[in-house]
């Protein structure tokens, strides 16, 4: 009996040593496990024919439309790659299989051939490379259709979103028999020096997409967002981490209002030159009592609430304004003014001039992080001119976030600046809860 000598990264050994129903990696570019996954793809297709086992070996990416786009080339490269591997296997222009011809591998698209996986018999393993975009039905599809003895399901990604299937399957509600790691090129004995120069050179050129790229870390921030920059140049002097309430300081609550979208809310201290972000809160099509119970229930019931101007708007339902609703549950508020055409623009310039002085607390504001890392402007490419801020999903926490900027930039007259008490506002018992 003779043994074969397997190089691997060592962070990858533990995830192809001893049983498991599912092998998992992600992380960033460079750090070897596409082409190790390939090649252990290859060992099993080898250990199942010396078994004398029948079957295949799936290859499957979310798109593509040809075997360039599939992982065929790097299944070849691995197989050919290894002179006793080789010896095992007929490669042809459209085919990968054993000489015996018992394990044959197939490439498929799961975004549209997904269903020819059911067709195919004796699936031993199917191994899913770039799955950041598989959608929770596809893989609701994958996994009772892989259920050979023996079969094992191996995923491999770079991660983009937090809230994709991928992530959401395999990394927040790991499955039983799962082994998983996360590996970055620092963690690739054999990183290429051409790789390393390019590594560096996105470090230098483009800071704002270095960490999703070569770290695995989430896309944070679009290109061409309009805090990209300031962002990056946040995480690099570690102003994004933990951050301390100042229990002598008092605290504001700045709020964008949505009625029949999302409504959001950034906490926030000014301790000396420095504005502390301190907690993020995001809800959708809920009442305003839900706002105020968020409020409370998070250690932010003495907080004064800064409204956008649009909370003099009255209430649809009660003709009461937002402002006299807040101030009725206990709140002393204070609306700002309209800032008039460009206001929007005006925000983002305000807030790009005050974020060397702003300090965030990643984990409680992680999600308007998020939101202000999209925030970007809507252009019209036929004539390659912009449009203005992108009306989506991160402008509501844009929104509230260049609320901050403005009102500490450009304070009111006190005159300006009124408090609602709850005694000259209409009655709002259904916020009491």
């Amino acid at each position: 009996m003779t043994t074969a000598r397997i190089e691997l990264p060592p962070k990858l050994i533990p995830v192809f040593a001893g049983e498991a129903r599912y092998r998992c990696a992600y992380g960033g570019r460079g750090s070897g496990k596409t082409r190790t996954f390939a090649k252990m793809a290859a060992v099993r297709g080898y250990q199942l024919s010396q078994e004398r086992k029948t079957g295949v070996i799936v290859c499957g990416r979310e798109y593509m439309n040809s075997l360039q786009d599939s992982s065929f080339a790097e299944v070849k490269a691995a197989i050919q790659s290894e002179p006793w591997l080789a010896a095992h296997y007929e490669i042809g222009e459209k085919y990968i299989r054993t000489t015996d011809k018992r394990i044959e591998f197939a490439f498929i698209g799961l975004r549209h051939n997904l269903d020819s996986i059911k067709s195919k018999a004796k699936v031993h393993l199917i191994w899913v490379d770039e799955a950041e975009p598989v959608s929770e039905t596809a893989w609701q599809k994958i996994t009772p259709t892989i259920r050979e003895e023996d079969s094992e399901i191996w995923v491999t990604w770079n991660p983009e979103r937090k809230n994709s299937a991928t992530h959401k399957r395999f990394r927040e509600n790991t499955p039983h028999r799962c082994k998983i790691v996360e590996i970055n090129y620092a963690d690739n004995p054999w990183f290429p020096s051409v790789l390393e120069e390019e590594r560096t050179n996105d470090l230098n050129s483009r800071p704002e997409q270095y960490a999703h790229i070569w770290e695995g870390d989430f896309v944070t921030v679009v290109e061409g967002a309009y805090y990209a920059r300031a962002l990056a140049q946040a995480r690099q002097e570690g102003r994004i981490g933990k951050v301390a309430h100042d229990p002598l300081m008092p605290k504001k609550a700045y709020w964008d209002i949505g009625v029949s979208d999302a409504t959001t809310i950034w906490i926030v201290q000014f301790v000396g030159p420095q504005i502390r972000l301190l907690d993020y809160y995001e809800a959708e099509n809920q009442p305003l009592a839900a706002h105020i119970e968020w409020l409370r229930s998070n250690g932010h019931g003495n907080a004064e609430c800064i409204l956008p101007h649009d909370g003099e708007h009255r209430d649809a339902v009660t003709a009461i304004r937002f402002q006299d609703h807040i101030s009725s549950a206990g709140f002393e508020v204070r609306t700002v003014p309209n800032q008039g055409k460009g206001a929007a623009m005006k925000r983002v310039e305000a807030a790009r001039r005050l974020f060397p002085n702003m300090w965030f607390d990643k984990d409680k504001c992680s999600a308007g992080l998020d939101a202000i890392g999209w925030y970007h402007e809507k252009r019209d490419e036929e004539r390659s001119v912009g449009l203005g801020p992108e009306h989506d999903w991160a402008s509501h926490g844009a929104d509230s976030f260049g609320l901050i900027a403005v009102d500490h930039e450009e304070p009111y007259s006190p005159s300006s600046r009124k408090r609602y008490s709850p005694r000259g506002a209409s009655s709002s018992s259904w916020m009491a809860g």
